[in-house]
């Protein structure tokens, strides 16, 4: 193995295992997480064609309606987490306008890879248990998303390599 391998491998390795979601045996959209000095983070990395959402798509979309009935909605991503205590909000890679605004359908969310950061409170080594819910669609079909993912807690604090000021606060 060249070094730049052994490199790749050495610096992915704090990364948890993937937790992917398929369609018809290909890949959809996978998940992995990490801490990341004070914050907890997870990435989605998306397959092409595919597209998934916001953490707060949902409150985008009753924002734009502004009381109107919506014709539908596109689920919200949600990262629910044991074994560890968020302290604040989440922040995210800022969503993409999906809407069909002459159809009144809106949504916000990633066609691309996404990450989703939340400050935590310092907890002993062990790991934490994540479950994030969600959706990921293409023009024609979507896949509901239901998966587990377990991160490590690293055995001694480092500096975070995270740079929160290209995420947003969800609302």
């Amino acid at each position: 193995m060249n070094l730049t391998i052994l490199l790749m491998l050495f610096f992915a390795a704090d990364w948890s295992p993937p937790a992917e979601v398929r369609h018809e045996d290909a890949v959809v959209i996978a998940y992995t997480a990490r801490i990341d000095g004070p914050y907890l983070v997870v990435r989605a990395k998306l397959t092409p064609g595919w597209h998934t959402f916001a953490l707060d798509n949902v409150k985008r979309v009753e924002e734009k309606l502004a009381g109107k009935k919506a014709l539908s909605m596109d689920r919200s991503t949600e990262i629910a987490v044991t074994g560890l205590a968020i302290d604040g909000p989440w922040n995210q890679s800022p969503p993409k306008d999906f809407s069909r605004r002459e159809l009144r359908m809106f949504s916000f969310g990633y066609d691309r890879d996404a990450t989703f950061a939340a400050k935590i409170r310092p907890a002993a080594a062990g790991s934490a248990n994540l479950r994030i819910r969600g959706q990921a669609c293409t023009e024609t079909v979507c896949k509901n998303i239901d998966v587990p993912l377990t991160v490590s807690m690293p055995a001694k604090a480092t500096a975070p390599e995270l740079k929160l000021n290209e995420l947003v606060p969800a609302r």
